[in-house]
Order: C-alpha cells, then sequence, then structure tokens
C-alpha cells in the first residue's frame, strides 16, 4: 500500500495540524524527512513540506505507521496525489 490508495483529506489536515503543533523542525525530525526544496502544500497561506506531510496523512488515514521518506517518491507523484485531494501544492524551482 502506498499514497496512490489514499484518499482522505481529513487524514492530511490531521497531518498539517501535527505540523502546526509540533512546529516545521520538530514535524520533519520526529519523522525523518528533510526541509522541502521546491514542492510545497498550501493551506490557508501557509505552506508545508507536501512529502512530509503525505507521509505522516498516510499514518493518519490507514491507522499504520506513517511512511518513511525513502518509502515513496517525492515531486510530482506527492504533487499530483494532494491536488486529487482537492489542495494546492505551489512548485518553486530554485536555480542550480
Amino acid at each position: 500500500m502506498g499514497i496512490a490508495e489514499m484518499n482522505s483529506r481529513k487524514a492530511v489536515l490531521a497531518a498539517v495540524k501535527e505540523f502546526n503543533e509540533l512546529g516545521r523542525d520538530r514535524f520533519l525530525e520526529k519523522y525523518g524527512f528533510w526541509h522541502a526544496k521546491s514542492y510545497f502544500l498550501e493551506v490557508d497561506g501557509v505552506f508545508y513540506a507536501s512529502k512530509a506531510i503525505l507521509g505522516v496523512a498516510y499514518g493518519y488515514e490507514f491507522s499504520k505507521p506513517p511512511l518513511r521518506s525513502e518509502d515513496f517518491n517525492g515531486g510530482e507523484p506527492v504533487k499530483h496525489k494532494l491536488e486529487q485531494l482537492g489542495f494546492r501544492v505551489v512548485v518553486r524551482r530554485t536555480a542550480a
């Protein structure tokens, strides 16, 4: 099972709530994710690390451990899934 099976907006919002409660650095450290580089989930004008949020939301949705960073690909697959769930994902590419 992976992100393709996800269909719960509530799970994503629960992960966002936890992110807000813990703060970015503690949330990312707790779940083993790095800071987002290009893909950001936007909720109410606040930007979140999209891959980390989706990995944690997986745990909320399926009552299982959250997905770890190495369990799934970020970028476009995460963007696509979050958009399917009705969220906005902003892509900010940095110059090399």
